[in-house]
Parts: C-alpha cells; sequence; structure tokens
C-alpha cells in the first residue's frame, strides 16, 4: 500500500513545508504527483481535496484528514480539533477519512470519542477509515531517549486505535522499547520484551502489527521528515522492515514532496518496488 500524505501545510505550517519545494503550495499538484507516482491514494485536508474532487476524485482515490493540529496558536499547543465532517468528504467522492490521535496526552480522552464517532459514520457511509495513531506527551522523554516512539507505548496505541474501528493503523517506526518499565506507568508482562519482541528493529515493529489484531487490521509506517541526501536509504529501510514485520505499507509525505517532481515520484516508485519484490518476505 503505497499512501501520499500531505497535511503538513496545517501541521507544520505551509511555509515551513513547502518552502523547499513551492509548487506543492497549490494542492492540484499534490495530486498530480500521487497520480504520477501510482500511489493507492492522496491523504490531504479537506479545503485542498475539496476543490479538486469535481476534476480528480475518480482518477485516484481521496482520504481526508478530518482533524489537525494548528501551529498558529502562541504559545504553540498539541492538541487536535475537526477541520471538517464525515458528510463533506463523503458528498466530495472520497473513499475514506483520516484523523489523528494523540495517545497519552491529556487531550487524548476527547480525541478518541471524536474520532470514533466520525469513523462509525464513515462506516455507515461505506467509506474506509485511516488512524494516525500517534502518541505525543513530553513525560515520555527520559534519560535521552524518546518513548513515544516506543514499541510497547506505540503498540498499545495501535490496539486502541482497531478498538475505535480504525481499517488501517499508520504509526510511526519503532525506535526503542520498554517505555512502560522507563516511565512506571501502564502495565507491562516481561514476556513483552524477551518473547513478543528483541531489539531488533523488525521484531520491534512486527509487536506493532500484533497489537493491530495479529495483523489483522493493517498497518503502514509513516515516512517521516526529509533529511536530504539520506531519505531514499531511509525510505527503503523502513519499507523493508515493514514489510518484513507483515506491514502492510508505507505513507510517504515529506520526502517526496519536499524535492524536485521527478525525484519525488522516483522515490516513491523505489519504495513500491520493495512490495513488489517477491524476494523480500516476511522474516
Amino acid at each position: 500500500m503505497s499512501i501520499l500524505p500531505v497535511d503538513q501545510g496545517i501541521e507544520h505550517t505551509a511555509g515551513s513545508s513547502f518552502s523547499p519545494n513551492p509548487i506543492y503550495f497549490d494542492p492540484e499538484n499534490i495530486v498530480k504527483l500521487a497520480i504520477e507516482a501510482g500511489c493507492n491514494a492522496v491523504a490531504s485536508t479537506m479545503g485542498g481535496l475539496a476543490m479538486l474532487a469535481r476534476k480528480y476524485a475518480h482518477k485516484i482515490p481521496f482520504v481526508v484528514k478530518l482533524n489537525h493540529n494548528e501551529l498558529l496558536t502562541y504559545p504553540n499547543k498539541y492538541d487536535l480539533i475537526m477541520f471538517g465532517s464525515v458528510r463533506d468528504a463523503w458528498n466530495m467522492g472520497a473513499v475514506a477519512v483520516g484523523a489523528t490521535v494523540y495517545f497519552g496526552s491529556a487531550e487524548s480522552d476527547r480525541q478518541i470519542i471524536e474520532v470514533s464517532k466520525a469513523f462509525e459514520e464513515a462506516h455507515n457511509l461505506g467509506m474506509a477509515t485511516i488512524l494516525w495513531c500517534y502518541s505525543r506527551n513530553d513525560a515520555f522523554l527520559k534519560d535521552g531517549l524518546d518513548y513515544n516512539t516506543a514499541a510497547d507505548i506505540t503498540g498499545q496505541a495501535n490496539y486502541l486505535g482497531v478498538s475505535i474501528q480504525a481499517d488501517i493503523i499508520k504509526q510511526k517506526l519503532p525506535t526503542n522499547n520498554g517505555g512502560f518499565t522507563a516511565i512506571k506507568f501502564a502495565k507491562n508482562n516481561p514476556d513483552m520484551y524477551t518473547k513478543l519482541a528483541s531489539d531488533h528493529p523488525i521484531d520491534l515493529c512486527r509487536y506493532q502489527v500484533l497489537n493491530c489484531y495479529s495483523g489483522r487490521i493493517s498497518m503502514i509506517n509513516s515516512g517521516g521528515e526529509s533529511k536530504g541526501e539520506s531519505d531514499l536509504a531511509e525510505a527503503i529501510k523502513t519499507a523493508v522492515i515493514n514489510k518484513r514485520a507483515g506491514g502492510a505499507g508505507m505513507i510517504m509525505g515529506r520526502k517526496a514532496f519536499q524535492r524536485p517532481f521527478s525525484e519525488g515520484v522516483e522515490l516513491i516508485h523505489a519504495v513500491q518496488e520493495i512490495y513488489l519484490a517477491k524476494e523480500i518476505s516476511i522474516a
């Protein structure tokens, strides 16, 4: 599964996101990139997709991102609010809606309720649902490690996500494990860290997949920020880990659109080749 997500104009400010390649201030170029790269869908904001729906919704599946964290409030806060409705997404011809929950945050209870209601409505209309399933809490940073991307914490976030009827989970690749024990919260079992996982990146990712109802709900990993020359190697590495762990694909935005159009297409194609390669199988 290969999805182009571009909601960073809200999440990270438009200027910061699109200055490396200003053609993407125009949302039509986002859709064109997804089509040219042969993506399964394009995921973006309500406003950007709505103005293009009549021209493109029948050419590539639209995924409308419903909620966002905006950065114009000062001091910056990290909360998610609804920017559009499921009904509007359905009316424009979108096949799916997406939403984010910051599990572990002070506002997560409200977000869970809002998103679960939106996903119920989407399913009643025959639409699919994708959850940006992130943990976010400053207390998850300890002793120089960011446990917001720990396998145990993100795995539990996945389990909560599939419980509110997400059809696809979008998750960051795990970078460590043992968040529950390091921060001393929630509950854990030693087998989580021995029998069900190891320090190997594929095993850490596999634990995320396990928490998606043993892979019955598809999990895709995000591509992360663009770092320039290392983007291709990092994207290929993430794709191999995801595929070998039993994941279903990648959702890659900044690495693709923060470079010249043709290079973005080539990068997406390189990742797609990993999933098409029969010699790369589940570990």
